[in-house]
């Protein structure tokens, strides 16, 4: 997988070189790149998206803005580096606006309101 392109994810078969599909779902440069042990591929946008994928499929089935800090400008909306903890439960965002957000699966959610639902909790970052 690659975002060497504004808005869209290509993915490529190796050593050849051959494109395999492209995935389209971001309105702005794609920052970064993860994926979980459940093969859910997720990617962080300049605009602060995370979209949420089937990357087997190219089925961009969730997206997420993130909230910003207050004072922050909007501008200030990009999504840097993502991850997960060594559980792999939980997301770990590094973002434009300063801070460090760690999402978590909504343990309440439904199959027909997507598992993947993750609520954001905001550790204040005191400097870098």
């Amino acid at each position: 997988m690659a975002s060497a392109s504004p808005h869209n994810i290509k993915q490529w078969k190796l050593p050849n070189g051959e494109l395999i599909q492209t995935l389209k779902g971001h309105n702005s440069i794609i920052n970064c790149l993860t994926m979980n042990e459940d093969d859910v591929l997720i990617s962080g946008g300049d605009d602060g998206t995370l979209c949420f994928w089937d990357w087997k499929t190219g089925y961009n089935f969730d997206s997420k803005r993130t909230i910003l800090q207050p004072g922050s400008l909007d501008p200030e909306a990009g999504i840097f580096a993502l991850g997960f903890d060594l559980s792999g439960s939980r997301l770990i965002s590094c973002e434009a606006d300063k801070s460090i957000k760690i999402y978590k699966e909504d343990e309440e959610a439904t199959e027909e309101t997507h598992p993947i639902k993750m609520k954001s909790n905001i550790i204040k970052a005191t400097g870098f």
